[in-house]
């Protein structure tokens, strides 16, 4: 179930969003959520949801376990081995196989693991409890319900962000619920839906097609359409999907961080990187780079451990080098730039700053997106050695640029910086307020249509974040 279809949207949202408002009882909402989280997830993966269900009773016993100070620090670490041990067997083992197979050339089995959705969320979320638990034992819940709840609260289970416990533990034991609250979690929900729904799928279905053929078959224009496409559909997808729920949590009376911070219009990765899945970075932050040494152990330890955490953000997105090479790629520039080899901070580079980040950005994406590497070093050479490519081909591409594809890209672009903040803050005073108030329940309602229309006449409606 995603938060675009057509269940999600008329059947198990509102009779969960009813029940929440009928009962009264804030210890019966919770048990509501947790059992409503339940469902969706059992809803796509009703074998899996025994596997998340066992993740959380093990982590909850953990807490309770690091919470005494007797062997706290044996059990965090037993917490980490397991986590990441159960993460390892589902996502990556076939994938280490095949390595080992193809650098040894010995006949070994290669494993074909299903891989549980939203297991990279639920696990991580699963450490933070624990770790934070550790760190502040006053943090620890006797109840298994409120850690079923904070681990799998459906708006965030299976695409993030990445909550930590400590930044809603509060919110699990106490919440408001007011008219005012469902309103705005409302109109941010239906914004990340238009995003996804008549952004990200438009611009999918172009990317989708460029990515489907041959390098050798796609020529330098539709090479830099498809780039430049997959780029703003894994933004608007995943940022779309963080809107919807940033709205949801909102509408429940919880506070979600904000999980991008308009990413494109950074001057360099180190800033792409503070606007950017900011609720994934903070999470290497807090939990492996500061734990590794972060910068207080000289110049080659720090460059280690960024190199460290980039590595492992890469192979976080799945298991293919083409992840990996992303991670590198980001971690590589940063390194460059905190060393000024490539001098961001100079002031004759900052015009070209923009330019240099979303180049990078693009290219990185490209590989991201690729199946493999040779196929992703394939679609960048082509996009900068002017290959022909096949004219059947290359008139597929050129001619999916429909009126309503340059439409969605003007939009993006627009989406992609912060205009229409400026222009809210401007028009602040009282009038202006309730204007735009007026003009912002009017834009949802718009918007909601579109999205409704757009989701019974196409068939497309992937969520990229998903597969990870």
């Amino acid at each position: 179930m995603t938060f675009s279809s057509v269940v999600f949207l008329f059947i198990f949202l509102p009779v969960t969003f009813l029940l929440y408002t009928v009962l009264k009882n804030h210890t019966a909402r919770n048990v509501l959520l947790a059992a409503a989280s339940l469902i969706f997830y059992a809803f796509g993966e009703p074998i899996a949801v025994f596997i998340m269900i066992g993740s959380i009773i093990l982590n909850y016993i953990f807490g309770l376990a690091v919470s005494k100070e007797k062997h706290a620090k044996l059990m965090v670490v037993l917490a980490v081995v397991l986590n990441i041990g159960m993460l390892f067997a589902f996502k990556y083992t076939g994938f280490f196989m095949q390595t080992l197979k193809d650098i040894s050339g010995a006949d070994l089995p290669v494993p074909s693991i299903r891989l549980p959705i939203g297991i990279s969320f639920f696990t991580f979320q699963g450490l933070s409890y624990v770790i934070d638990v550790y760190r502040d034992k006053r943090l620890v819940q006797k109840s298994l319900f409120s850690v079923l709840l904070y681990i799998s609260f459906f708006p965030q289970l299976i695409a993030g962000p990445i909550v930590r416990y400590e930044d809603i533990a509060a919110q699990i034991r106490d919440r408001e619920f007011s008219s005012e609250r469902v309103s705005r979690g409302i109109r941010r929900f239906i914004f990340g839906l238009g995003k996804k729904v008549l952004i990200a799928n438009q611009m999918g279905i172009i990317a989708d097609t460029v990515f489907s053929y041959a390098p050798s078959d796609v020529g330098f224009f539709p090479s830099w359409v498809g780039a430049v496409c997959y780029t703003l559909q894994i933004f608007f997808d995943f940022s779309g999907y963080s809107d919807m729920a940033i709205g949801l949590g909102c509408m429940f009376g919880f506070d979600f961080k904000e999980n991008f911070n308009y990413p494109f219009i950074s001057g360099s990765i180190q800033e792409f990187w503070r606007r950017w899945h900011i609720s994934l970075s903070t999470w290497f932050k807090e939990y492996v780079y500061i734990p590794l040494g972060g910068n207080r152990k000289g110049k080659a330890r720090t460059t280690l451990n960024k190199l460290c955490v980039f590595f492992l953000t890469g192979l976080w997105h799945g298991a293919n080098f083409t992840f990996i090479v992303w991670g590198m790629l980001h971690g590589m520039c940063q390194l460059f730039e905190t060393y000024q080899i490539i001098p961001t901070k100079k002031k004759w580079f900052r015009p070209f700053g923009h330019i240099y980040t979303m180049l990078v950005v693009i290219l990185a994406f490209v590989l991201f997106r690729a199946d493999t590497l040779t196929q992703g070093f394939g679609i960048i050479g082509n996009m900068f050695t002017g290959n022909m490519g096949s004219d059947a081909v290359n008139s597929e591409i050129n001619s999916m640029l429909s009126t309503m594809f340059v439409v969605a890209l003007c939009f993006a672009v627009l989406l992609s910086t912060p205009v229409f903040r400026v222009i809210g803050e401007k028009i602040s005073d009282k009038k202006g307020a309730v204007a735009a108030e007026y003009v912002s329940y009017a834009g949802s309602l718009l918007i909601f249509m579109l999205c409704i229309l757009s989701l019974i006449s196409s068939k497309y409606n992937p969520f990229i974040y998903f597969r990870f």
